[in-house]
């Protein structure tokens, strides 16, 4: 099941390259009053609502991706993980090159941990990217994005993937400079998720899937996840040491090496086999 958040935040099942209007089971959502709970109410009822989207997809009328605005497939994280150089290749670029490491010791994974990322950096792929300091280099990193279904507190690596909901692609996008990497990486429109979510019984093996980004048709980035210095399911144990993850939550697993400077007027096109495609145009904020 492909699910997408799409115009004025209607609920989309994606099939080719049509998306059905299944709106009407948000209703099926209880009532909500304040204080509201945090995490996201659809992702932590999902399995309950299945059916109820298959339904009313066979009654739904479809209409092409091509003419919809697609939102972030998740509407409410309460947490944005992400895992830095989690890629061998990338870490070993990262100490080379003084425009990504700022005069700073870049540090391995093992040592440094994990780091959050603002939810109000989160957008869906139609919204763009936003620069902002463009005196300074703002650079694009594709991830393979994970979405936790259900809580998860002190899980093992060898459970982890039971957790997640689905995958997407994830765009962590990053300004350069001295500062800590979750000041940097916060930014409106920072965090780009989609093109939407692939629940995790149609995305096999997601640590053997390839991944790339493309910028004004260049190839910047290409690896597989396979690559990972700790895998899918020890980030989630890693994580889950130190808080819930609730579901909703997004964790982006690491990017690659062919981190680059975008600007103004560039054109990302990211992609993961199994997942699909997204274009993401870049502007000053």
């Amino acid at each position: 099941m492909r699910l997408c958040r799409f115009d004025d935040n209607r609920l989309g099942l994606v099939r080719g390259e049509e998306v059905l209007d299944v709106t009407p089971v948000v209703a099926r959502l209880p009532a909500q009053r304040w204080p509201f709970p945090k995490g996201d109410p659809l992702i932590a009822a999902l399995d309950e609502l299945r059916p109820h989207i298959e339904a009313e997809a066979r009654r739904a009328v479809a209409r092409p991706l091509s003419k919809v605005k697609l939102l972030s497939p998740v509407a409410n994280p309460s947490k944005i993980v992400c895992a830095p150089v989690n890629y061998r290749k990338h870490l070993d670029e990262a100490r080379a090159d003084a425009g990504i490491h700022h005069q700073k010791q870049v540090e391995e994974i093992q040592r440094v941990g994990l780091f959050l990322k603002a939810t109000s950096a989160l957008v869906g792929p139609s919204a763009g990217v936003a620069l902002r300091y463009l005196d300074r280099r703002n650079d694009h990193e594709v991830e393979l994005a994970l979405v936790i279904g259900r809580p998860a507190d002190r899980v093992k690596a060898a459970d982890a993937l039971q957790y997640v909901a689905g995958y997407a692609i994830g765009l962590d996008m990053t300004i350069r400079g001295p500062e800590e990497r979750s000041l940097r990486k916060s930014g409106d429109s920072y965090c780009v998720l989609g093109p939407w979510m692939v629940t995790a019984d149609e995305f096999t093996e997601p640590e053997n899937r390839e991944l790339s980004i493309t910028v004004n048709g260049e190839p910047r980035q290409k690896a597989n996840t396979k690559d990972l210095v700790l895998g899918l399911g020890t980030l989630i144990e890693l994580a889950s040491s130190f808080y819930t993850l609730l579901p909703g939550d997004i964790l982006l697993s690491g990017t690659p090496e062919g981190v680059g400077p975008v600007r103004p007027g560039d054109v990302m096109d990211a992609a993961i086999d199994g997942i699909g495609a997204m274009r993401v145009e870049v502007r000053a904020a």
